[in-house]
């Protein structure tokens, strides 16, 4: 795991989008497909942004998939992930091959998760773009996490400080709107990526910073578990650093 501290978000996410960019190309070289996974939240937007503006990315290679969705939401709410990785993500990503998302509505989300489980099985991840949530998930898996699983996706409950952070950022009104369940990756299918990518800005993530850097690996500190990864790149600005 390789920390860096940038002075802003901004900066953070021009780097995080330069990486990204730079691992695509070089697998794009050898291979005809990319297979990359891409986070959505507030710690997304620069990232995204910058991703989506660089040059020379060969997108018709890269197919996409993301790691969460709530259950039980439109495709058309203002919180849904498909809505936000369609609009900042596929729409602005030229001739992107494919994107799989997450049906969070699917009326059997046990079928849902087969689906995807087939999907995924057949890839090899070689980027994922991620963050850390407010309690150090990864994706939802929220404290106590289970870090073990090897089911690439899963269902899970949401914990109430996860689903506070959702309201705290904006995306809905209040904790009652916020769902209680949630089709996630899980961790051990977010380890299999060749490189990972953290982009984690804000004073409200320090704390978990400090856990997933200084805490011996966790349940209950499920960032932690990025201390294995062979590379791992955990990209902060000055305010989500400042307790290291």
């Amino acid at each position: 795991m390789n920390l860096t501290t940038y002075d802003n978000e901004q900066q953070l996410g021009q780097a995080a989008a330069k990486m990204a960019a730079k691992a695509i190309r070089a697998a794009a070289l050898h291979q005809d497909k990319v297979t990359i996974l891409v986070a959505t939240g507030a710690s997304q937007f620069s990232t995204l942004k910058h991703l989506t503006e660089q040059e020379d990315v060969p997108w018709e290679k890269v197919e996409a998939f993301h790691l969460d969705e709530y259950v039980g939401i439109s495709a058309e709410h203002p919180a849904s992930f498909r809505k936000y990785l369609n609009e900042r993500f596929v729409a602005k990503a030229p001739g992107l091959a494919k994107m799989t998302l997450v049906n969070g509505e699917a009326q059997d989300l046990d079928k849902e998760v087969e689906r995807l489980n087939a999907l995924i099985a057949r890839e090899q991840i070689d980027v994922c773009l991620a963050g850390i949530g407010e309690n150090g998930h990864l994706a939802f898996n929220d404290p106590p996490a289970d870090l073990t699983t090897t089911q690439p996706y899963i269902i899970v409950e949401l914990d109430e400080g996860c689903r506070q952070q959702q309201c705290n950022e904006g995306w809905f009104d209040t904790l009652d709107d916020v769902p209680a369940k949630a089709i996630s990756m899980s961790v051990q299918q977010i380890l299999k990526s060749k490189k990972i990518i953290l982009s984690v800005p804000g004073v409200r993530k320090a704390e978990a910073v400090r856990n997933t850097v200084n805490e011996k690996i966790s349940p209950l500190y499920p960032s932690s578990i990025m201390q294995t990864h062979a590379d791992c790149e955990v990209l902060l600005d000055k305010e989500s650093a400042q307790l290291l």
